[in-house]
Parts: C-alpha cells; sequence; structure tokens
C-alpha cells in the first residue's frame, strides 16, 4: 500500500512539474509573471555622503531663498502657510511659497516607505517602496504607430490594445495609465473611458486621471465602485501621476488634483519634467538638486492633507541637444541623475520613481533599443521602486509604439532575471555536475544539467539565436518585424480576465450618467 501510495504521489509531482515547467516556458524561462519584484542585488550608489548633503543643502537653499510658486489654489496655499511656510502673494491667486530648511522634510516624515496599491485580482496587488520593483508601460503620448500603419493620432482602440497587450505580459506588473491620447473621444470625457479600459482589460493596478480636478474625482469614484467605498478609504487602489511645471510652479490644476487623490487615501507620483538648460540648470548635479526641491513640496501636500497618504518621489529627467533645442532622451547624464535620486529618496525613506525604457528615436531600431537600456539600466540600479514608461516609449514620448512595446516587455523579462541576482547554494554551486561524469567529458546528460535545463537561463521570446544559415532561410526577418507579429498573436490570443457582472453594470451607468451630464470638449 505504502508503494502505491508512493508511486501516486510520485506521479501527480511529474505531472505538476511538467505543468510548471510549460507555465515557465511560456512566461519565457523564469517561472509565470510576479505580481511584482523583489531586488536581489544592492542599488549602486555612486555619490559620497558629502555629496548628497550638498545637493540635499541647495534644494533646501532653493526653496528658502527662491520658493516654490503656487497657482490658482487658495486651499493649498492655506495649507502650506498653517504648516509654516512663508506665503506670499505676487499677484492676484499666485503665490510665493518659501520652506525653512528641515521643514519639507519633517512633514514627509509621515509618508509611508512602503505601501500596497491593490488590483481587483488580489493576486496583481503590488507593494511599492523598499526592495520592490514595479514595472509600467509608457505614458501620455499623443500619438501610436506600428510598421503597418505608420504614426497617427491615438484613439480608443489603440488605447484597449495597449491595455491588453500590458495586461498579457508576464514582465509587466502594472496597467499604467494614459498609455496613449484617445483622440477620438472628447477630453472632458475621455478619463472615463481610459480607467472603465483599465479596469475591464486588465486585473492588474492602474492609474487615475489627473488633467481636472472633477476627473480625478471621477477616476477615484470609478476605484469606489470597484472595490467598495470603505475598502478604498483604508486602502490605495488607484494613483495619480502629477507634473510640476518646472521651473519651480505648483499649478492649481495640479494642486487641486494632488489634494483629491491624498484625502480619498489613494496614492500620488510627484514628478517635476526637468529638460536641461530649458526649465532647469544643464548641469545634472544642479537638475538633481531641483528636482529634489519641486518633488518635496508637491509630496508634502499629500501628508497635509492627510498624513499617511501614499505619496512617490519622483524624477524625470532629460538632456537636450544644445544645437537645436530638441529633448534627448536615453542619454548618459541624466542616467546618472537617476542612480542619484535613488540615493537622496532612500535618505528621505520615501518610495521612488525614474527613468523608464527612454528613447528619441522614430523606429524600433537599434538606436530605441540602445537609448532604453541606458535609461532603464539607471532605474533598476538606482532603486527605483515604480517604473513608469516601461514598455512602448519612443519618439521622444510623443508616440506609443505597438512593436517597441513587446520589445520592452522582452527587455523587461531580462531584467526580472538580473534583479533576481545570484543564489548561491549546494545545488548551484553543481559541484556534483562536475563530479558525475569528470573531466573532459561534456555537461549536457548530467543529472544537475536535466534538472536545470528549463529554468537556468531567461529565455527571449523575440531574439533569434539560430545560425545565420537557418536565419536566411526562414526570410532573414528582423527583429522589430518579429514584435510585429508579436504583438498581433498576442492581441488575437487575448482574453479579457472576468469581472462582476452588477460591478461592470454600475462602472458603466456611471460614465453614462457622467457623460449626459456635460457638452463634449474637443480642446
Amino acid at each position: 500500500m505504502a508503494d502505491g501510495i508512493g508511486t501516486v504521489q510520485d506521479a501527480r509531482r511529474t505531472r505538476g512539474g511538467r505543468n510548471q515547467r510549460r507555465e515557465i516556458r511560456l512566461a519565457g524561462g523564469q517561472g509565470p509573471g510576479r505580481p511584482y519584484i523583489q531586488r536581489g542585488i544592492p542599488t549602486y550608489d555612486i555619490l559620497s555622503e558629502e555629496s548628497l548633503i550638498r545637493i540635499e543643502t541647495t534644494a533646501e537653499r532653493i526653496l528658502a531663498e527662491i520658493g516654490m510658486e503656487l497657482r490658482d489654489d487658495p486651499e493649498s496655499m492655506q495649507l502650506y502657510r498653517q504648516a509654516g511656510a512663508q506665503v506670499t502673494e505676487t499677484a492676484p491667486g499666485v503665490w510665493r511659497l518659501k520652506f525653512e530648511p528641515g521643514m519639507l522634510r519633517e512633514i514627509l516624515k509621515t509618508a509611508p516607505a512602503e505601501f500596497t496599491q491593490h488590483a481587483r485580482n488580489p493576486a496583481n496587488s503590488v507593494q511599492i517602496g523598499g526592495r520592490n520593483v514595479v514595472f509600467a508601460p509608457s505614458y501620455g503620448s499623443p500619438f501610436v504607430m506600428d510598421l503597418d500603419r505608420g504614426r497617427r493620432y491615438g484613439t480608443i482602440e489603440d488605447f484597449r490594445n495597449f491595455v491588453k497587450l500590458s495586461q498579457s505580459s508576464p514582465w509587466l506588473h502594472h496597467s499604467g495609465g494614459t498609455v496613449c491620447e484617445p483622440t477620438d473621444v472628447p477630453v472632458n470625457k475621455r478619463h472615463l473611458d481610459m480607467v472603465y479600459a483599465h479596469i475591464r482589460y486588465s486585473d492588474r493596478g492602474f492609474l487615475g486621471s489627473i488633467t481636472a480636478p472633477d476627473r480625478a474625482e471621477d477616476s477615484i469614484e470609478m476605484a469606489r465602485l470597484l472595490f467598495g467605498a470603505e475598502f478604498v478609504d483604508q486602502n490605495c487602489v488607484i494613483m495619480g501621476n502629477f507634473n510640476t511645471t518646472s521651473p519651480l510652479v505648483l499649478d492649481g490644476v495640479t494642486a487641486a488634483g494632488i489634494r483629491a487623490y491624498a484625502a480619498a487615501n489613494q496614492g500620488s507620483i510627484h514628478l517635476p519634467f526637468l529638460l536641461g538648460g530649458a526649465v532647469a540648470p544643464l548641469t545634472i548635479a544642479g537638475m538633481v538638486a531641483q528636482g529634489l526641491a519641486e518633488s518635496m513640496v508637491s509630496c508634502a501636500l499629500t501628508q497635509l492633507v492627510r498624513p499617511g497618504a501614499p505619496a512617490i518621489l519622483a524624477s524625470f529627467f532629460s538632456s537636450m541637444s544644445l544645437r537645436t533645442g530638441s529633448p534627448t532622451f536615453g542619454t548618459p547624464e541624466p542616467a546618472i541623475g537617476s542612480l542619484v535620486m535613488g540615493q537622496l529618496a532612500r535618505r528621505l525613506n520615501l518610495p521612488l520613481r525614474c527613468a523608464g525604457n527612454f528613447s528619441t528615436s522614430k523606429l524600433p531600431d537599434g538606436q530605441a533599443m540602445q537609448q532604453s537600456m541606458m535609461s532603464m539600466m539607471s532605474a533598476v540600479q538606482g532603486g527605483a521602486n515604480y517604473v513608469l514608461h516601461s514598455a512602448g516609449f519612443l519618439d521622444g514620448l510623443l508616440s506609443m509604439s505597438y512593436e517597441k512595446l513587446v520589445m520592452d516587455t522582452d527587455m523587461c523579462g531580462a531584467l526580472h532575471a538580473y534583479l533576481d541576482g545570484m543564489v548561491v547554494n549546494d545545488d548551484t554551486l553543481a559541484f556534483d555536475a562536475l563530479a558525475e561524469l569528470g573531466p573532459g567529458q561534456h555537461l549536457f546528460s548530467t543529472a544537475h544539467t536535466l534538472r536545470h535545463y528549463e529554468t537556468a537561463y531567461w529565455e527571449s521570446a523575440l531574439d533569434d539565436n539560430q545560425p545565420w544559415e537557418t536565419w536566411d532561410e526562414q526570410g532573414g526577418i528582423d527583429y522589430a518585424q518579429r514584435a510585429n507579429s508579436r504583438w498581433k498573436a498576442i492581441l488575437r490570443d487575448y482574453e479579457a480576465p472576468p469581472i462582476d457582472a452588477a460591478t461592470d453594470e454600475a462602472l458603466l451607468d456611471f460614465m453614462a450618467r457622467r457623460k449626459a451630464s456635460m457638452p463634449d470638449m474637443w480642446y
């Protein structure tokens, strides 16, 4: 009887092992998709304590002597004033805010160092902060492109396609936000369709609208319909991505949106978009100091509204072609800035968003991937916790590319393996692999090789590693063409995650009522 039970158990284990290995192969060689990465390698800290203090001191000096301008939001002005900021009205509805050194750091102590953004599928909830890394697709492009139809304005169909492609990748962890602008939907109503697309076609975390205070409120209300109002009040289920207006301006729409997300206990990302030589100093140290100052002011507003509300320190650094004035992405100097932002965020004990797969290339080509890797590696080496623009970024963020999205997600798969680091134990040291057959014998047939051959290495879904002759006989298909075929196959095989019918009906009803309450606006 014992032998019989053992045989059945062994058979079940064998079948289970085969199924698991099949899942691993389908996911690209490193296991089924994870909700997020827990880094197994340390961050790369490049600046000394003395240099970090000099940057922090300069950021504090900027805020104390130059200050931050706040426009058209008296509620936020009063919050900063009550917290101790020196406030001077420089024009009707325009205030200059100055902060004594150390003031904002004290306010930010109530912001969580790490928090969970819950997904409608609990298995896909992400942990943001600490040693955790979350990859999300690109954000904000007005145009889309693919090899078949070229560059064109984005539509709601494109938006849904990108949500589906992101949901289908085991190497992304988050659905993102405005993955492209759906220009065929009125400006004042498209936020409803975008949030609904994230909810309906993905079961991961997502970003809501921030382009007007009422759109921020609509996004949060849709999250309440999905998760329940009580759950939302106590947990982060949606986030907003907020940009300061550099240099050193916080506009009223942005400030009001920050207050809306914070009051609802939802997460927010606080991002200066700094173009060196235009809205920030040319030198990276100066750019980092300015970015730190602006992001701290923006983050602090969340804690003045609701202490403990999740807030993410952020930076978006870009160099510039000084001959043309055009932004340049994926260059080395901003990458260094991202590494330093990682050190500064850890000193503030705040989660960090920075960098991504940035490129100014107009096609999914070698330039695109070279620039992307330069930028993306700075994010993972520097300790970024939430990496927006992880997939699809092309044309200096003006275009979202179907081919680039799947090329980037393939790279994200490689970065999963890279961030895992190295496990050192008796099995991985593999003494038995060498001892089994001894000197001069290949290891293909050893027990150790057979035990690990399906999981030892990450395996690309796009690379062609065949001999040149085989590749040529098969048509000489290049990387971008393979990516073109892959995104089409992913969309063809896509299946939407199930959603509760009553919840779906409530969301559609809310959207219909909100749309009916206002005329269409196209600008």
